[in-house]
């Protein structure tokens, strides 16, 4: 596999980087360089624009509204998003549930819900995670009774992304109350505005509303909302799951992450000399992005296999694993270059009009926040812990 970008692939990073010159806000990216917060609205800005140029299912099939890049063209098209400091590209719909719907729905699913996505008409989340089933998403308690021309929904969801924004939830909900644990498993596509449905805000340890409980209350869900056939969905699951693993790895947000670092480790003194310059410092650095080297390149395999039509297995769990490793760390090391000036931890400091004199050097600030963000990625997704259980099955059969 050839690394070195072809005149073609450098001219279509230059083709990405005009666009984004064009037209995205610099107000709005300067809120993404700050950390502040973003609104529901600032978000679809951006993806609104992508969706004009084509460009927002850039991983899809051509015939359903994808841009037809190869996995270098993807990998550079998300590596300039990030260095123009646009928002994220929210995933739950055009990223987790549109390859399922590609792959397992029916054509009526697809005719009606692909292409609101691709126009984000709707803003989708994901009801997976529940109160004592997270790593260990098969023990689920969220039930759909069927009722003849629907199913009736109760139960509650917690750490749903973004869900006081979302206008429609995809939901893993027991079907078979008699099966065992990963059997009896079905994937549903529900209206939140459906009665029944309650979103409760849950504030987080960096002191942000991102993530929700979502509780079902005899909910009515028609049957033709079921993707798939009943009682198999946790095949499906694990497909959005492999994609959703192998976009935690973040690779893009790594490396703009690690050259931040490099910047502020250069600012930052020991002894009177930059702390870049000391050799147990400078060897974190470097083991990191040596860590950082590989997995992007393993990432840029993992991505061509699927664009070759081959699902991302274990392979997801392993640059999942390894991902949110090297994420967490260079946090860690970030707090370590700055010392006490990373201490100070001011919320409001995030809201936009905040214009109080920083506690020092003003990329300190976003710091702490960074570091406190980054705790969760090793659990969400599926667990570390979990991931290394799924290499050692399909690696060993153990």
């Amino acid at each position: 596999m050839n690394f070195e970008y072809s005149e073609k692939e450098e001219n279509f990073r230059l083709e990405v980087k005009e666009w984004l010159n064009q037209t995205l806000p610099k107000s709005l990216s300067e809120k993404v360089k700050k950390y502040q917060r973003l609104t529901k609205e600032d978000y679809e800005i951006f993806m609104k624009n992508l969706s004009a140029k084509g460009w927002l299912a850039w991983h899809w099939p051509v015939e359903y509204g994808g841009t037809g890049w190869n996995a270098i063209e993807k990998h550079i098209f998300e590596e300039e998003i990030i260095k123009a400091s646009a928002p994220r590209i929210i995933p739950f719909g055009v990223n987790m549930l549109g390859p399922v719907l590609i792959e397992f729905g029916s054509e009526e699913q697809k005719k009606y819900y692909l292409p609101r996505i691709l126009n984000n008409e709707d803003w989708w989340a994901q009801g997976y995670s529940e109160p004592g089933a997270g790593s260990d998403l098969a023990s689920l308690k969220t039930t759909a009774i069927d009722k003849g021309d629907h199913y009736l929904v109760n139960g509650q969801k917690t750490w749903t992304t973004l869900g006081h924004h979302a206008d429609k939830i995809f939901c893993l909900v027991k079907t078979d109350l008699e099966a065992k644990p990963q059997l009896g498993i079905s994937f549903l596509l529900i209206d939140m505005d459906t009665p029944g449905i309650e979103v409760k805000p849950i504030v987080t340890l960096d002191g942000e509303h991102e993530v929700n409980e979502v509780w079902f209350t005899d909910v009515k869900v028609p049957k033709k909302n079921i993707v798939g056939k009943e009682n198999e969905g946790w095949t499906y699951a694990k497909y959005l799951l492999t994609f959703e693993r192998t976009g935690i790895a973040g690779v893009p947000y790594s490396k703009s992450a690690l050259n931040h670092l490099k910047v502020i480790s250069k600012k930052s003194l020991k002894n009177g000399k930059p702390l870049i310059e000391d050799p147990v410092f400078s060897s974190e650095v470097a083991e990191l992005e040596i860590d950082l080297l590989a997995m992007e390149i393993f990432n840029i395999r993992t991505v061509s296999a699927a664009a070759e039509g081959k699902a991302p297995g274990m392979e997801s769990s392993l640059l999942k694993i390894k991902g949110t490793l090297v994420r967490q760390k260079t946090t860690e090391l970030l707090r370590k270059a700055l010392g006490p000036q990373a201490l100070p931890y001011l919320p409001e400091q995030f809201d936009e009009g905040w214009n109080e004199m920083p506690i020092g050097p003003d990329y300190a600030g976003p710091i702490a926040k960074q570091y406190f963000n980054m705790r969760k990625i090793s659990i969400y997704g599926g667990s570390n812990e979990i991931q290394k259980n799924i290499v050692a099955k399909a690696s060993f059969g153990l």
